[in-house]
């Protein structure tokens, strides 16, 4: 068996106040976005949508609200409308980015996603952009970006070539310390690299070679001067961390490593495989920030079992987290494929740690005939 054909889709709120530079980190994600379909929802203050139409055309599905704060809904239900247009199988969308007002409160939004009732969505995490030059001028007029920044999952400094090195070092310090466990980056003209936020799709060869020129064609033509040679060295300011093994984990050790993860760790991504806690499927983690999820799925036959991470962050020990997670590899009766050898109670009390966390996969999309009528082969019609 094989994972669904309809996955869910992340979606990233990115936040910040006026002038902090959203629309140009939005505008240099759809410029190298490599083939990924992007939609945006553009939550815009006040009746005339600038942010709009900056970003307008540049990718496949834009919806934009307009006069008023999205955050400003008493529930997700207006969220949902949006969202249910999205992830509409026919937009093909890989990742949803919500580029929210400058006088937005970005928890809420935060609270709106996760109170979703759309299945094909999943959390993607809290970017807070902060302007450097600006820092504490922006602090002085609103201080709740302190708050703004606690609930981050990641934060991008931007503008630093706007301040020298020594004021680097000491806004870095102090954004660090609002925002507690969230990785911080510096970046210019929003210049980060789009791994930090979504994974590149993977298209068949044929749409690569037969399509219309795109908006990205345009604006990498169009790239304003001193832009070429830069993206090369994005990856700089953050590392990526792979492990594999083939000996299943204990789940209660790898919960105890999931719980007390780094400062600076963003983003966690992969399969993990439980041995005995379930010998039937493999468990697919998706972690941003303080967010954590596991989705369950069997395994296909002949599939070699393993544990597949790749772990992202700004500022990590990468030989303390390598050895942290072969720490929480089973050993022993725990390992062992023989039902009897390991003490079966003792198995499902630690699995519970993790299915705490489980979240059942999105279901297929339902295929109606003519008349309106489901058609009870399902998804499966539409071949």
């Amino acid at each position: 068996m094989t994972p669904p054909r309809t996955p869910q889709i992340p979606v990233v709120v990115l936040a910040g106040f006026l002038g902090s530079g959203k629309t140009t980190l939005l505008n240099h994600l759809l410029r190298n976005r490599a083939g990924t379909r992007i939609g945006v929802i553009v939550n815009d203050f006040g009746a005339i949508e600038i942010d709009a139409m900056t970003v307008s055309g540049q990718v496949g599905s834009t919806v934009s609200l307009g006069n008023g704060c999205l955050c400003c809904a008493v529930d997700a239900s207006e969220l949902d409308t949006f969202l249910e247009t999205l992830t509409r199988p026919s937009a093909r969308l890989d990742v949803i980015v919500i580029e929210a007002s400058g006088l937005a409160e970005p928890q809420e939004l935060v609270r709106m996603l996760l109170a979703s009732d759309n299945p094909h969505i999943l959390y993607g995490g809290l970017v807070e952009v902060v302007d450097a030059a600006e820092f504490g001028r922006t602090r002085q007029r609103h201080p709740e970006i302190d708050r703004h920044l606690a609930v981050a999952d990641l934060v991008v400094l931007n503008k630093t070539d706007r301040v020298g090195e020594a004021e680097r070092e000491r806004l870095g310090a102090a954004v660090a310390e609002l925002s507690g466990p969230a990785a911080v980056i510096s970046a210019v003209h929003g210049r980060i690299d789009p791994e930090l936020l979504f994974d590149p799709a993977l298209r068949p060869d044929h749409e690569d070679k037969v399509r219309q020129l795109t908006f990205e064609d345009l604006l990498r033509e169009e790239a304003p001067d001193g832009d070429e040679g830069h993206d090369d060295h994005l990856h700089a300011s953050y590392e990526s961390i792979d492990f594999t093994s083939d000996i299943p984990m204990d789940p209660r050790r790898f919960m105890e490593f999931l719980d007390s993860r780094p400062d600076g760790l963003y983003r966690i991504k992969g399969f993990a495989d439980f041995g005995a806690g379930d010998r039937d499927n493999t468990y697919a983690l998706h972690a941003v920030g303080r967010f954590l999820r596991f989705v369950p799925r069997p395994w296909a036959r002949g599939e070699q079992r393993l544990t597949q991470l790749v772990m992202i962050g700004a500022g990590i020990d990468a030989a303390a987290l390598s050895a942290g997670l072969a720490a929480c590899r089973a050993d022993g009766a725990e390992r062992a494929d023989e039902p009897g050898r390991a003490d079966a109670a003792d198995v499902e009390r630690a699995m519970w740690g993790v299915l705490r966390y489980v979240q059942e996969q999105a279901p297929e999309p339902e295929v109606f005939d003519a008349h309106g009528t489901a058609d009870p082969r399902g998804a499966a019609a539409e071949a």
